[in-house]
């Protein structure tokens, strides 16, 4: 095979996710260490899913097109930290053979170069013994090999081996890995991918494999109901191939459509990629919005939804269970200067969030990351002069990030890394001040935030000096292990005293989750009351999974 068109490489998509989709368990097994919140496979099998379904509706041969389908899918489908890059490697290689209907080796090194480059440059500081190391390994062989080879089968099989190769060396690239004793996850899967690409049967027609993936959570808090007194009846919209009618690409058209969209209603949001737009307005016409989008290109992905009825019903439904409904009028939303959206996990934590004077909250965390389109959903549905996300978690941030550079809307993120400093965050807002003032408190309120978490391990492992056993009770402290125990209120005392002695706290706050209870947390704080009376404590049911206990100290 010395060339690869679009309907190539839209097979060579397909085989490729079904085979990430297959292995996704055992990538998910190499990202566990040892708690349990490995998720690398299943956030890359949901990103890429995302991407496949958009170049299985493609019958072109233009290897363009379909290069550009699966980076736009990708994009909004990004889940995680490694599917935000694996979403980069789908658009840095759309960028690489952009403009050929097929490419041969060459070109191929090239897409595999711009992937690289695509995917380093979208993470701030890049560590090696990641999947980054993985897809320079590829670009960097690739680039070799087209210089004396023009077979691109046998080309991809020989930057496969080298790859496999590099895998090896990343468990000694980065010390999470070697005490681990495991290869990088992100990095395996990305060889999966590939994998599946070079054992493919291009002869034959081929599907995605179902996915039993849950859907994206859907944001809960003020700004998940409607208004009553609403101004624009119909909330549109659409998908917009500017490819099929339009010579210019979104860039080139993006403020002409801002400002017909910008008279014909509200929370207009307009974001594209290239060729493809996406569009959402409240309108009182929305024929009149799909006629004008119908110039640039053919539509697809349409929904046109009657806000009053969904009102009414909304009304009707509370009425006949003798409730109230939850409502918030115009002027609680489109009054905010600042809108803020919490990603947590557990009814407590969303509960705290929401009191704390959250806007929104989406359902989110350790192996439940909520991807980037689901950021723009809710993102689309704030009104404020500025929106601030608090992912919460460190592997939600670059999919927060993503959905910012996405969105016209002015939007901010501050780089939350657990549910503590979160909450750290939202005791330093002032609903007064202005963003930057609010950021740079919240941001103070997160430095003096210590996270303590008591959890289980799911296989047996190493972690500096300490020797971890499958079941034992894990302490961990700013996502460090600090701690082992075969008791989990053992565990939780330990921790608490580690945490009281070395950080000096005024406060500690015990959020009990799913696996513990109120009699627990309550012998926690009275131990606290017990051995160290100058701290304050308080008790409360975070309702979270896989963690006994979250423990913040301030």
């Amino acid at each position: 095979m010395k060339t690869i068109n679009g309907n190539i490489l839209r097979k060579a998509i397909i085989f490729g996710i079904n085979e990430l989709d297959k292995n996704k368990g055992e990538i998910n097994s190499l990202n566990v260490f040892p708690v349990p919140d490995g998720d690398t496979g299943t956030n890359m099998t949901m990103t890429a899913y995302s991407a496949g379904k958009e170049v299985e509706k493609l019958s072109t041969t233009n290897i363009s097109t379909v290069a550009k389908a699966a980076s736009s899918g990708s994009l909004r489908g990004a889940r995680g930290n490694s599917g935000v890059i694996l979403s980069q490697l789908f658009r840095g290689f759309a960028k690489g053979v952009e403009g050929k209907e097929e490419i041969d080796a060459k070109g191929f090194s090239v897409g595999f170069v711009k992937a690289m480059e695509a995917a380093y440059k979208a993470v701030m500081k890049p560590k090696e013994g990641t999947i980054l190391t993985i897809a320079k390994a590829l670009a960097e062989s690739a680039t070799e090999i087209s210089k004396r080879e023009e077979n691109i089968e046998i080309m991809l099989k020989e930057m496969i081996v080298h790859g496999h190769k590099v895998l090896v060396k990343t468990q000694f690239m980065l010390p999470e890995l070697r005490e681990a004793k495991v290869i990088d996850a992100g990095g395996r899967g990305l060889l999966y991918v590939l994998e599946g690409a070079l054992n493919a049967n291009y002869s034959h027609d081929v599907a995605l494999n179902s996915l039993t993936a849950a859907k994206d959570p859907q944001p809960t808090g003020v700004l998940a109901a409607t208004g009553a007194d609403i101004k624009f009846a119909y909330c549109t919209e659409m998908f917009i191939d500017l490819a099929t009618k339009s010579k210019k690409n979104f860039e080139e058209i993006e403020d002409e459509m801002l400002k017909y969209l910008d008279s014909m209603g509200d929370s207009v949001v307009l974001v594209g990629d290239e060729n493809i737009v996406k569009i959402h307005i409240h309108t009182n016409n929305p024929g009149a919005v799909l006629e004008n989008s119908l110039k640039y290109g053919d539509l697809s992905n349409i929904k046109i939804d009657n806000m009053r009825l969904q009102h009414e019903e909304i009304v009707s439904f509370a009425t006949d269970i003798q409730t109230k409904p939850t409502i918030a009028s115009d002027t609680d939303v489109v009054a905010k200067k600042i809108a803020i959206l919490a990603v947590a996990s557990g009814a407590g934590f969303k509960d705290i969030f929401l009191k704390l004077n959250a806007d929104t909250v989406i359902e989110g965390g350790q192996t439940m990351n909520p991807s980037t389109d689901c950021f723009l959903q809710a993102i689309d549905k704030m009104q404020a002069a500025d929106i601030l996300i608090l992912p919460n978690n460190s592997n939600i941030i670059l999919a927060a990030q993503q959905a910012q550079k996405m969105t016209k809307k002015s939007v901010h993120v501050l780089n939350t890394k657990t549910l503590p400093e979160g909450i750290a965050a939202m005791y330093n807002y002032n609903i007064d001040a202005d963003i930057f003032d609010n950021l740079a408190s919240m941001e103070e309120g997160v430095k003096n935030t210590f996270t303590g978490q008591v959890t289980y391990a799911v296989k047996d492992s190493a972690y500096k000096d300490i020797t971890i056993k499958k079941g034992d009770i894990i302490c961990m402290l700013n996502n460090e292990i600090v701690d082992t125990k075969t008791n989990v209120q053992e565990a939780a005392t330990a921790l608490i005293t580690t945490m009281a002695e070395t950080k000096k706290p005024e406060f500690i706050n015990i959020y009990y989750g799913e696996e513990a209870d109120e009699k627990g947390a309550n012998l926690l704080k009275e131990h606290i009351e017990t051995n160290y009376p100058s701290i304050e404590v308080e008790a409360y049911n975070g309702g979270q999974s896989h963690y006994y206990y979250v423990i913040s100290a301030e």
